[in-house]
């Protein structure tokens, strides 16, 4: 065995160093871990950054590889240990872009920060486990580039807008991650550690070189190599190593120039080339490996000793990473990602035909260890596609049934379409994955091809039979989805439970949409006969059977359902962000209706992502319509209006007219709020395509139960039409409701009818109706479906509730219905002030302002008359919050108001806005 070269690499962890989601179990050893940081150089200026960011939410250090991002992270995570702040490490990489298994490491992660001990709740709760951490802690997420999966980017939001006030996110990446960093710096919650933060000051140039014993070189020496590499700690690093080796050779100084990736390359062959031999073999051969220990190593290189090799780079700190989460209890490394794309270049460059055969060795070690993931990672990298097929056979349907559809859609996509021809059960599993990761239409010319290809194979009939009427429905087709799906269910069982289930949970869906409930019900039960172990199937039975209850108007039992199947709360290792926006959206949707805003926007932040990626047409409706009411409620009016932009772009590209006209129908909603009459009437005629909604008519579909074109024209009538003929059109379609068992929408059509009353004049049978409504839905707690309807609901809210207070009979009504009475008082405090509850102004039409408004004031009015917040106003008008605050005070003095409800409301009566 040749000499090894032992030195503490800049941008290597220190051997007993935290990383990768460390082992509750065996903690790193922290003395050992501060000792090999005192011979680093010290990030003096990155770990000042991130231990004085008290106010920042996320602390993001990104730079291109080489800049010593992972040891200034563990340095400072050194340093806030040593403040009493808990810390947790998670290193990623592209297989975490599957939410299964990001989801677990971050568990594993967490669970160093908390006392909690059922590691099913700790993993489906994950979310809540960190916010409600109370004590002061630091997540550290360290190679972030390699995440682009939306879903999991998504959940990466989710947590930073649930961090408690002492809870940190820092993250180390190549790139800027997709994460809302522009909202985050506009708060002051983002602190931003760049390459220029990095790089090696001189003077830490000079104590670098001390480190590494160089002592004797010239201090212009170390000038002028700092000038060179500009302080990029890598090539620094690179070129001690050189100069251990060459001497302290002016002639190589002067020859160096640059600071590119070309010069790491340069410099890594220098200081490979002067490795022994079976240390230089050893590098390149198990370059082809994620994570190295022992066994693993050995059978890459069977003439050599891999255990005494890896010991002696770990001793020397020499290119390797000790990680903590691999497949293997031993110990585990992996090499710097710097060096380890010089050694695979390398690899490639004098061993070409090596790659292959390395990956497939390892490929097998993998198999006969049993873990199938890494052993088919292998196989397809190594090229044997064909073996990878045969390693994926066998686990393809366990795999399938337990939701792992990233993992699998990723395997796909690298196997060449020839090669999956040749196994048509796979074609068909494929086509699964297709389905519920990219969507029906993208799906659909795959079951065509895997029909012809194996429509003789029994396997491959039961999936195609289950995937036909699916595929159909989620493309709206909903008629054929009907024939067809009833065609296949005379064909069951087909022996492939997962294959029968989906089907007849698919059929369960079509027939509800079809208006026969008993048959949907009745399918469910067999549904839940014959799921099986399938976790993602019965997550499809409990959303299902949640929609039937929702449609019933039993709102608390379906919220309970939509949780279970959201949440995973089996008992199996499922979580909300397992790719199941089938069953989260609907729970978005609920939450959202008992007027818990937040909490359903938290949701959406996972679910929107998935349900744009998959598109079925509902879930893109249902996500993005929440989103807008959610930042309409707020005042982010342009926000809510450029969520139906997206809405209606994503319903063309997808070719799904439903999802386009329901943009545009939620967008007239939104103007009639707003008071615009005429722009409101223009967008209900765009939304007016007559095929469509006469189809969706004799439809119950999740997304139009309470929001058709029949309900926006009727709402339009009430407002600014003829209330006498919106009344004969509510009675109308009440009856037709009835008959059609559609309890939710008779329910929104009887507010909607009350609203009428009022503007009609008629007070009394308004009131009597609103709390006709008010008593039906008390015990479940609907809220949005009053609140929805803006100022003229919350009017008719006070007026009802004034009403109730002012007589003896209304009285004991409140104080012998305590639920009754708490859910009213719920609604009154959400609906705020109404303008027609308030007093009066005492100017009177036609009369002049004593003082007039100023342009700016007008403008401040109308847009306080469209929904907007103070601090979207201030940002709409180029002006702080304080100047906003100034000229509604201005405002309600001129007009004589006490609020901003009232200021609108006179505003409007004297004529200065419409």
């Amino acid at each position: 065995m040749g000499t090894l070269f032992p030195l503490q690499c800049p941008v290597a962890a220190p051997s007993q160093a935290p990383a990768e989601a460390v082992n509750p179990a065996h903690p790193p050893n922290k003395a050992d871990a501060l000792n090999a940081s005192y011979t680093q150089v010290l990030r003096a200026t990155a770990c000042d950054r991130i231990r004085q960011a008290i106010s920042a939410k996320l602390i993001l250090v990104r730079a291109p590889a080489g800049y010593g991002k992972t040891t200034a992270m563990q340095q400072a995570r050194i340093c806030l240990e040593e403040e009493g702040v808990a810390t947790a490490w998670l290193t990623l990489d592209r297989s975490d872009n599957d939410v299964s298994r990001f989801l677990k490491g971050l568990s594993d992660a967490v669970a160093r920060l908390t006392t909690e001990t059922d590691d099913d709740r700790a993993q489906a709760d994950v979310l809540n486990v960190l916010a409600d951490h109370s004590s002061p802690f630091a997540l550290f997420l360290d190679d972030f580039e390699c995440i682009q999966e939306q879903a999991v980017l998504g959940l990466v939001r989710e947590m930073l807008d649930r961090l408690p006030r002492r809870g940190q996110i820092v993250i180390g990446s190549r790139s800027l991650p997709d994460l809302g960093l522009g909202r985050l710096r506009a708060r002051g919650q983002l602190t931003e550690i760049d390459a220029e933060h990095l790089r090696f000051t001189l003077e830490e140039t000079r104590l670098f070189f001390q480190l590494r014993k160089l002592t004797n070189l010239p201090a212009a020496a170390i000038t002028q190599l700092h000038e060179k590499t500009e302080g990029w700690v890598a090539a620094l690093w690179l070129a001690s190593m050189a100069l251990e080796r060459r001497g302290q050779s002016a002639d190589f100084i002067e020859r160096f120039s640059g600071s590119n990736r070309a010069i790491a390359d340069y410099l890594a062959e220098d200081v490979l080339s002067r490795q022994s031999e079976d240390v230089r073999s050893f590098l390149l051969r198990t370059s082809v490996l994620r994570q190295l220990h022992a066994p693993l190593c050995q059978a890459l290189n069977p003439r050599l000793d891999c255990a005494r090799i890896l010991e002696q780079l770990d001793t020397a700190n020499l290119f390797l990473n000790p990680i903590h989460d691999g497949p293997s209890t031993l110990p585990s490394w992996r090499y710097h990602s710097l060096f380890a794309d010089f050694l695979r270049n390398q690899l490639m460059r004098e061993q070409p035909e090596e790659c292959s055969r390395l990956h497939l060795a390892a490929s097998a070690w993998y198999e006969s260890n049993g873990h199938p993931v890494q052993a088919i990672d292998h196989a397809i990298e190594g090229g044997d596609f064909p073996h990878a097929l045969t390693l994926l056979t066998p686990w393809a349907d366990q795999f399938l049934a337990n939701g792992q559809l990233r993992l699998l859609s990723r395997w796909f996509a690298l196997i060449p379409k020839e090669s999956l021809r040749a196994n048509p059960r796979l074609m068909a599993v494929s086509v699964w994955t297709i389905c519920f990761t990219q969507g029906p239409w993208q799906a659909m010319p795959q079951l065509e091809q895997a029909l012809l290809v194996g429509g003789q194979d029994a396997d491959v009939r039961a999936n195609i039979r289950a995937l036909h009427p699916l595929l159909l429905a989620m493309m709206d087709r909903y008629e054929e989805a009907y024939r067809i799906g009833r065609e296949s269910l005379a064909e069951l069982p087909s022996g492939k439970p997962f294959a029968d289930s989906v089907l007849t949970n698919a059929m369960a869906n079509v027939a509800s949409v079809m208006g026969h409930h008993h048959e949907a019900h009745r399918l469910l039960d067999s549904a839940r006969s014959t799921q099986g172990t399938s976790t993602f199937v019965r997550i499809y039975t409990e959303s299902m059977e949640g929609l039937l209850d929702l449609q019933e108007g039993r709102l608390r039992q379906a919220t309970a359902r939509f949780r279970l199947a959201a949440t995973g709360e089996h008992k199996t290792g499922y979580n909300h962000t397992n790719g199941h926006a089938w069953a989260g959206v609907f729970y978005a949707a609920v939450v959202y209706e008992t007027n818990q805003l937040d909490e359903a926007e938290h949701l959406l932040n996972i679910y929107l992502p998935l349900a744009r990626d998959v598109g079925l047409p509902d879930h893109m409706i249902l996500s993005h319509v929440l989103r807008s009411r959610i930042a309409f409620h707020r005042g982010d009016i342009d926000a809510a209006f450029h969520v139906l932009t997206e809405l209606e772009y994503l319903g063309h590209h997808r070719q799904l007219p439903r999802v386009v006209a329901s943009a545009k129908l939620e967008r007239a909603r939104m103007l009639l709020l707003q008071g615009h009459a005429q722009v409101s009437r223009d967008e209900l005629d765009r939304a007016n395509d007559q095929a469509l909604w006469s189809r969706v008519s004799r439809q119950r579909l999740p997304a139009q139960e309470l929001e058709d074109l029949q309900l926006g024209h009727l709402r339009w009538e009430i407002t600014f039409g003829d209330p006498a003929r919106a009344l004969l059109s509510a009675h109308e379609d009440i009856q037709d409701a009835l008959e059609r068992t559609r309890h939710g929408r008779v329910l929104k059509l009887r507010v909607l009818k009350a609203l009428a009353l009022q503007r009609s004049g008629n007070l009394p049978a308004a009131m009597d109706t609103l709390l006709d409504v008010l008593h039906q839905t008390c015990q479940e707690g609907f809220m949005q479906l009053i609140l929805d309807e803006g100022q003229a609901a919350a009017a008719l809210l006070h007026r009802c509730y004034a009403h109730l207070q002012g007589e003896p009979t209304g009285r004991r009504q409140l104080t012998d219905d305590p639920i009754f009475h708490e859910h009213l008082q719920r609604l009154i405090k959400a609906a705020g002030p109404a303008p027609a509850m308030e007093g009066e102004s005492a100017i009177k039409p036609g009369e002049a302002l004593s003082e007039p408004l100023t342009r700016k004031e007008i403008r401040v009015l109308q847009l306080l008359a469209e929904g907007y917040s103070n601090s979207a106003m201030a940002e709409k008008l180029f002006v702080s919050d304080s100047t906003v605050r100034t000229h509604l005070r201005n405002i309600n003095m001129k007009l004589g108001a006490h609020s901003r409800t009232q200021a609108v409301a006179i505003a409007r009566k004297l004529a200065v806005i419409r």
